[in-house]
């Protein structure tokens, strides 16, 4: 079996994201937002990364990259932190086409929903899929995710706006008295 972890991004992390995300960018451009040639070089992530970890020491995310053994394969986050009457955030993941297929991402997701639960303390997760993204889906359903909804048109990728299927699922956290 192949171990999968998760841990806080780190600057040092860069260069292999940088080069994860160059060489899947054609293989992603049908998922993910158009982004500058420099979004994909060294240079580039650890502006990304920068701006993640202030976001991070905000309270506003948990930036996180996936490993396996000593290598990163991908990235997994919470963003978008709401406290006072919401304690939610919302969960992003992928992995290298390198690493798919062999559960690290599932590992992932579920790794994930402890940090949000345990560490966070939030009541509740939210993830969105593009409708195509069958292989997400089964991954959301897996890890006890219900979808509450279509918006159409609500995300431009690859030339054309796409619709997504919006994911939630509750967790036990209460918010702070």
């Amino acid at each position: 079996m192949n171990s999968t972890l998760i841990r806080l991004i780190h600057p040092s992390d860069g260069p292999a994201l940088a080069g994860l995300l160059s060489r899947d960018r054609q293989a992603y451009a049908r998922w993910l937002p158009a982004r500058s040639a420099e979004f994909y070089t060294p240079d580039g992530q650890a502006s990304v990364i920068e701006s993640l970890l202030a976001s991070h020491s905000d309270g506003l995310a948990w930036p996180g990259v996936v490993v396996s053994g000593e290598t990163v394969i991908g990235q997994v986050g919470i963003s978008s932190i709401l406290r006072g009457p919401f304690q939610k955030g919302y969960l992003g993941y992928w992995v290298s086409s390198l690493y798919q297929g062999v559960g690290h991402t599932s590992r992932a997701v579920g790794l994930a929903l402890r940090i949000a639960e345990v560490e966070l303390k939030l009541h509740r997760l939210e993830a969105h899929t593009q409708l195509e993204n069958v292989a997400s889906q089964a991954i959301l359903r897996k890890h006890g995710f219900s979808s509450w909804g279509i918006a159409h048109d609500h995300f431009y990728a690859d030339g054309a706006w796409r619709d997504e299927v919006f994911w939630e699922r509750k967790l036990t956290g209460r918010p702070d008295s």
